[in-house]
């Protein structure tokens, strides 16, 4: 049986504030449009300077926008450095849980990366502490180009769960993790039960997520929509910290209707 042609064409697309918004009719849709357009920007980027970074975050919502990307013709990968968005702490390094695990799997082991920049790398044996330290350096050696993302259900990116603080001064940081955001990693799959999911994480924070040149949001599934739906209405708040997407200047969310109430 031959699988369907994605289409790349939106059922919905608007603007809230700089946000751009776009709504399709199924995830692989969303997913293909997603992978399609971080493609086209690693690309461009490539046209201009000599290596390109990006951000991936690790979660089942990003499956169909890696696939798409990992696909992608005309990108030098081997100038394409590849970095982390967020890890837990206190897996084993071989937990299959992990989200090096995740990117390794999806990303990492598809294309042939300058190099991948794991915020935890497992081999150095570092303390919270000297990841947050090694890592900022590494965010702060060269701009950020893209950053491949998700929304939480508590409307969280990275780790950041609400209240968030959107003037944080750190680019990486210890946080702790909500029981909303916890309960999501069940219902996503990744974990048996809420009591297995990991209470902290090291998280790159709001500022170092906007301070990319471009954001591209993947934002799939039922469990999504009252996350989606309050990010593109109402104000500004850190109680919904993807809300801070709409002061980006090139960001794009990608919905599907699961994600997002047409209101037809």
């Amino acid at each position: 049986m031959s699988l369907s042609i994605p289409n790349l064409s939106p059922i919905r697309s608007f603007r809230v504030d700089q946000l751009n918004v776009s709504v399709y009719s199924s995830r692989r849709d969303l997913g293909a449009a997603a992978g399609t357009r971080a493609a086209a920007i690693i690309r461009e980027a490539l046209k201009r300077q000599d290596e390109v970074r990006v951000i991936f975050a690790a979660a089942p919502s990003q499956n169909e926008t890696l696939e798409t990307l990992a696909a992608a013709e005309g990108i030098d990968w081997g100038r394409v450095v590849g970095l982390h968005m967020d890890e837990y702490i206190g897996l084993a390094p071989e937990a299959p849980q992990r989200f090096s695990r995740y990117l390794y799997d999806h990303i990492v082991s598809k294309v042939p990366f300058k190099e991948f920049l794991y915020l935890d790398d497992t081999s150095l044996n570092l303390s919270s502490a000297e990841i947050i330290a090694r890592y900022t350096e590494i965010l702060s050696a060269a701009p950020v180009d893209l950053v491949c993302m998700g929304i939480g259900e508590n409307g969280h990116i990275a780790f950041n769960d609400p209240p968030v603080n959107f003037d944080e001064p750190a680019l990486v940081k210890v946080v702790d993790l909500d029981d909303v955001c916890r309960q999501q990693q069940v219902n996503d799959g990744c974990f048996p039960a809420f009591d297995a999911v990991p209470k902290q994480a090291v998280s790159l924070t709001v500022p170092a997520l906007m301070g990319a040149k471009a954001l591209v949001c993947s934002v799939p599934a039922p469990t999504k929509r009252a996350a989606v739906m309050r990010t593109v209405s109402g104000g500004i708040s850190p109680e919904c910290p993807a809300t801070i997407l709409r002061r980006h200047a090139d960001a794009v969310l990608y919905a599907d209707t699961d994600s997002y109430d047409l209101g037809d």
